[in-house]
């Protein structure tokens, strides 16, 4: 079946697959209509012409903004045939729109217009009901808003889904704050400090590393300073960069000046699985991503944010090495800043995340593979690679669909309160429980009851035959079955004879 609108300009630019299953198509149907998954099906008669603005238009009637696209488009499309589509509907929401974006990038007006009138009343450029929309800036001549979430020079995209909106809608730093109201201070001091090693631990896990102590307590030292209300600069970055990277010789003074890649354990071209931007490129773009990290649009949910920075830091990798630890710390980061979490409250998302280390990868994926394409790299042996980038490269790191980051991003923080959080609590009561139980009728120390009740509860409440002969020389055989019986007791909820 043909492609239409976004579909056909992405087919007739041989562009990477950004749409996925989010495509138009002509289809055997008497309306346009939108499947589950969310591509349209259009009837062959109002399917337009083979021209660039033609389906331009259309997706942006039917389908919405996708700058990445429309730029893409705009790059073949002739001023003369949209001066001349501009004069015959001055006022057309989509020719204003097309004629908006023309001179933003060119930044120029379009040659011939310099009499445009146009009455219409001001539209957004992004419906607010279809994107994730920041703070309007007015164009009187075409009486746009553009309420991206940056602006032309670097502006993320982030689609209302279904989905993101259900997460919105169960208002998750609500709930943190909430928990940390029910659970009460010291109950919650406990479950921080759990929080702040396992989210170490996590962090660290998911680059396929086991920290040594020093590490593992240097990065916690670097989480508790997520809430220090510290803007996002070269410096600092290069800062956090320095402290969570051990290699002396992988230590940044700057952001990369040279060519970074990620490789699989595959030696060559072949290897390689995703290729960032270009050195200087990148510093243009973090400039601009530290500009929105440092200034939240009200309108833009914190969480939201803090998925994009972090999303939007380890796709444009400015550094050469520690980029995937730092893109997780600046979720925390971001979350700092809002002023939504209790006082050094932490969400675990990075527990979330290895415990949903597929997802993760599904999530990174949705942008670093169709980007894959972007750059062929030749492979002459050694460390010496070649990039050549295809031409405008650029306008789809530019313009970033973060959709699919952000939505793992809200679940992973509702998975970091509502599962590893609360079950964390669960825990400590449970232990209280079992402690004050078995301290009330034996006598044994304090560190081996801690050792017995954590490995009971994480066997599902058994003891496995090797702690009992772990323990045999110094805990007697009926108190090691009493401390088995009251773990089990507590996780089915069978009240101890203390209780």
């Amino acid at each position: 079946m043909s492609a239409v609108g976004y579909a056909w300009i992405q087919n007739a630019l041989g562009a990477p697959d950004f749409l996925g299953a989010q495509q138009a198509r002509v289809g055997p149907v008497q309306r346009i209509e939108r499947l589950p998954e969310g591509a349209l099906l259009v009837p062959g008669k109002l399917a337009p012409a083979p021209e660039f603005l033609q389906h331009a238009m259309f997706a942006l009637k039917h389908e919405g903004v996708r700058l990445n696209l429309l730029v893409a488009a705009l790059r073949r499309i002739s001023p003369v045939d949209l001066v001349n589509l501009v004069r015959s509907a001055p006022n057309s929401a989509y020719s204003r729109k097309l004629g908006h974006l023309w001179e933003g990038l060119h930044r120029q007006r379009l040659p011939g217009l310099d009499d445009l009138s146009v009455a219409a009343s001001y539209v957004p450029f992004f419906e607010p009901e279809t994107h994730i929309v920041g703070e309007g800036r007015r164009d009187a001549r075409w009486r746009i808003e553009f309420n991206g979430l940056g602006d032309l020079s670097f502006c993320p995209m982030v689609r209302r889904t279904q989905r993101l909106a259900e997460m919105l809608q169960r208002d998750i730093l609500g709930q943190a704050q909430a928990f940390a109201d029910d659970v009460g201070r010291a109950m919650l001091e406990r479950a921080l400090s759990w929080a702040y090693l396992s989210e170490t631990e996590g962090s660290f896990a998911i680059e396929g590393e086991a920290p040594s102590h020093d590490k593992a307590a240097l990065f916690a030292g670097l989480l508790r300073r997520a809430h220090e209300q510290k803007p996002l600069t070269e410096a600092y970055l290069v800062e956090l960069q320095n402290a969570v990277v051990t290699n002396p010789f992988d230590k940044a003074v700057q952001f990369r000046v040279e060519q970074n890649r990620l490789q699989k354990d595959v030696p060559g071209a072949a290897g390689v699985t995703y290729v960032p931007p270009e050195p200087e490129f990148a510093a243009d773009l973090m400039s601009r991503l530290m500009e929105f990290g440092n200034q939240r649009p009200s309108s833009v949910d914190p969480l939201i944010h803090a998925a994009v920075v972090s999303f939007a830091f380890v796709f444009i990798h400015p550094f050469m090495d520690g980029n995937g630890r730092l893109s997780r710390f600046l979720i925390h980061h971001c979350l700092g800043q809002s002023g939504r979490l209790p006082p050094q409250f932490l969400l675990p998302i990075s527990v979330a995340m290895k415990k949903h280390e597929a997802e993760y990868l599904q999530a990174l994926t949705s942008f670093s593979r169709p980007a894959r394409e972007l750059c062929n790299v030749g492979w002459a042996g050694d460390e010496h690679y070649t990039y050549d980038w295809v031409e405008g490269a650029d306008t789809w790191f530019r313009y970033m669909d973060l959709t699919a980051c952000t939505e793992f991003g809200l679940d992973m923080a509702d998975a970091a309160l509502s599962t590893h959080l609360r079950q964390e609590v669960d825990f400590l009561g449970l232990y209280d429980k079992v402690a004050r139980f078995i301290n009330d009728q034996y006598d044994l120390r304090s560190s081996d009851l801690t050792t017995l009740i954590v490995t009971i509860f994480q066997n599902g409440g058994v003891l496995s035959a090797n702690r009992r002969k772990r323990f045999a020389d110094r805990v007697q055989p009926h108190v090691l079955d009493a401390i088995a019986q009251a773990v089990s007791d507590a996780m089915q909820g069978i009240p101890l004879n203390s209780d």
